[in-house]
């Protein structure tokens, strides 16, 4: 039973006006997406999901989705506001998505098997998604032992201004046992630092495990999920700007002693454009992966 991989592209519009993971990064024009399926099928996964808004799905399908026809199966999946458990009802005035946890329940009639979760506009790497795929490929649709992909913080950086990142904490067992989300985070000579807004600043090494939205799941996180999202929903769902986060959600679920998580390290450099400024950088460190052989010079031909 192949795992899928199911990505989160409901906002992929949202910045910089437009669908941003069109930009090319790669030599031939390829995009931060075409490198995550690419990564992905030759990993071992049997189908993508892309969580989209349904007011972009023509755009999404004609010049993104087209690409990858017959080299493997691709399904869509719709994030709406108005998708909410029975009894909940959208309050006045609420544009804001509801967050990951609630994108993800909304991909539920898609998937069928394990599925790794992923953000649209991260570059992972190959040995990202190859770790991913073997544990994924060990698990029953019924298994609570999830898992999440740790990169390295100074691995993770931006030198162009702060970035906020899910750091963890693990066992001796490499189990997430805790997971903080730092939203100022910047790097330093000697490693990184998170700048709070009430001025308090902690010191980081730069080699601490974080979490870049890349997860391992089954289909039995369902049901969890959906629980967590009502409660998130009875204490704040009449607020316009509040979001359930996966990593919150994967936390809670291992506070109850109702699922585990695993930290699968990986050796893969982390890739993103959280600034206009990272992009020329996103595109040579790419060209540097082609040159050494990672990926061909063109993703497909």
């Amino acid at each position: 039973m192949k795992p899928t991989l199911l990505v989160l592209a409901a906002g992929m519009g949202s910045r910089y006006g437009g669908l941003k993971q069109i930009d090319p990064m790669g030599p031939a024009g390829e995009t931060i997406l075409d490198y995550s399926v690419f990564d992905a099928i030759r990993a071992g996964f049997g189908k993508v999901v892309f969580i989209i808004r349904p007011d972009f799905e023509d755009d999404f399908r004609q010049r993104i989705a087209s690409r990858f026809a017959g080299r493997i199966e691709v399904g869509f999946a719709f994030q709406t506001l108005d998708r909410l458990p029975t009894s909940f009802t959208v309050p006045a005035g609420r544009e804001k998505p509801w967050g990951t946890t609630h994108a993800i329940l909304c991909a539920r009639s898609a998937i069928a098997t394990p599925f790794a979760v992923i953000n649209a506009d991260d570059f992972y790497g190959q040995d990202s998604y190859a770790a991913l795929a073997r544990r994924l490929t060990t698990l029953t649709n019924t298994d609570r032992t999830f898992c999440m992909v740790g990169f390295t913080l100074k691995n993770t950086l931006s030198t162009h201004g702060t970035v906020a990142r899910g750091v963890c904490r693990t066992d001796a067992a490499g189990r997430l046992t805790d997971i903080k989300e730092l939203t100022k985070i910047a790097r330093t000579a000697t490693g990184a630092e998170h700048r709070a807004d009430d001025g308090a600043v902690t010191a980081l090494t730069g080699d601490e495990p974080v979490s870049m939205n890349m997860w391992g799941f089954t289909p039995a996180i369902f049901p969890m999920l959906e629980a967590d999202f009502r409660a998130f929903l009875t204490a704040k769902g009449q607020e316009l700007k509040s979001e359930s986060y996966i990593p919150m959600a994967v936390g809670n679920l291992i506070t109850s002693a109702q699922a585990s998580c695993d930290v699968l390290r990986t050796s893969s450099a982390w890739f993103g454009v959280t600034y206009r400024e990272d992009k020329p950088s996103v595109q040579a460190s790419i060209l540097g992966l082609v040159q050494g052989g990672a990926y061909p010079s063109a993703l497909w031909a």
